[in-house]
């Protein structure tokens, strides 16, 4: 590790790791962009509901908020998977553990990088496509986006599901960047070391 810079307990030279945070923010806008485009394309179904309920919404809102939120989802995550790197460079896996696939920290962390990049590459191809859908094949049509198309989100939000576990080994089972479980593993009284 780089003397230079200062650690905290959990490893890294800022207080909270930061990927964390942008995953599950960078997750919450896609599962939000797949869940307006199917409420979007279901609209005609729904619709008796949303008037029974005075809800004053239309098709194309449902697919504008769709739209958005995977754009969004797609820009960030490659501020997700650059976090992501950094600070698996800065990790100290436990050693001697097997997750709960039977894997070490060191092939998990592999899978974990190689999954994230191949996860933003699907974004941004899944982002390509619904702009496609949006501004040139269906955009005369009411229902924005191809049945193929959400069948393809959800399978891709299935990938997340998988690839968040590998992630969440090497928070939970190696301690990777958590602050107990570093300063545990180094001997230190947990009541006295964290304020």
């Amino acid at each position: 590790m780089n003397p230079e810079l200062a650690f905290g307990a959990n490893g890294l030279p800022y207080g909270l790791p930061i990927h964390p945070n942008l995953v599950h923010l960078s997750i919450g806008l896609y599962a939000v962009a797949i869940g307006f485009d199917t409420i979007g394309a279901l609209y005609p179904l729904e619709k008796r509901v949303f008037r029974f309920l005075a809800l004053p919404v239309t098709r194309s809102g449902f697919h504008d908020v769709g739209w958005y939120n995977l754009l969004a989802s797609a820009l960030l995550s490659f501020l997700t998977v650059a976090s992501g790197f950094y600070e698996m460079l800065l990790a100290d896996p436990l050693e001697g553990v097997l997750s709960a696939f039977g894997l070490g920290s060191q092939v998990t962390m592999l899978w974990h990088g190689v999954g994230g990049v191949a996860l933003l590459l699907l974004l941004v191809l899944m982002a390509i496509w619904r702009g496609y859908q949006r501004f040139a094949w269906r955009k005369d049509m009411g229902r924005q986006v191809q049945w193929s198309y959400l069948l393809a989100g959800v399978s891709i939000a299935v990938l997340m599901g998988v690839h968040g576990t590998l992630g969440a080994q090497l928070a939970g089972e190696f301690g990777v960047h958590i602050t107990a479980a570093q300063l545990l593993a180094s001997g230190a009284d947990l009541r006295e070391a964290l304020p």
